[in-house]
């Protein structure tokens, strides 16, 4: 981790109510699951996109259709990150045509990873709608984008750290608000 941890805002239970609440609140306001598509943007938005797949599975008795999406060659500080980036596969099983393709992340910030998924989205097909779903809103938008469901808002402050621990990632499972080492040393 890159800092101290200040404190635990998510437990397992905790993020498991927050998921299995987005799963109700993606179905209800889509009107049932006939055109979702479910998208989960590399790297921790995938097993939350298939945690949400399955908790819909078990209400409604529907698998809903899950793709995997990596944005790498679309995000806007690729130059600044590294001269070669390593980029993933995109797997989207399905056509998005005209179907409700539901975004889904981890944490959403300034909003540009939001941006390079909407964009990787568009180039792949034309759909109904899109909308994203993510675990938490820290805040600190640059972009004009918003969640259309969230499992936790929580006002940060830009020296903060929002991480998120999936146990298919890291093996642990919480999410923690960290103080950047940097600015410890620096008070």
């Amino acid at each position: 981790m890159e800092g101290t941890i200040k404190s635990k805002i998510l437990d397992p239970d905790g993020i498991r109510r927050a998921v299995t609440r987005i799963a109700h609140e993606i179905v209800e306001k889509n009107k049932g699951t006939d055109k979702l598509v479910l998208v989960g943007i590399r790297r921790r938005g995938v097993p939350l996109a298939e945690r949400i797949q399955q908790y819909i599975e078990e209400f409604e008795g529907v698998k809903v259709p899950l793709g995997i999406l990596d944005i790498t060659l679309y995000r806007d500080d690729l130059s600044t990150i590294d001269i070669h980036p390593v980029v993933h596969e995109t797997d989207i099983p399905v056509s998005i045509e005209g179907k409700a393709v539901i975004l889904i992340d981890d944490v959403l910030y300034t909003g540009r990873t939001a941006r390079a998924a909407l964009d990787a989205t568009m180039d792949i097909g034309r759909p109904e709608r899109i909308q994203l779903a993510v675990l938490v809103d820290r805040g600190h938008r640059e972009l004009p984008i918003r969640a259309d469901f969230v499992g936790k808002n929580l006002p940060t402050s830009r020296r903060e750290i929002v991480a998120v621990r999936l146990k298919e990632v890291d093996g642990d499972e919480d999410v923690l608000l960290l103080e950047r080492d940097d600015d410890i040393n620096k008070s």
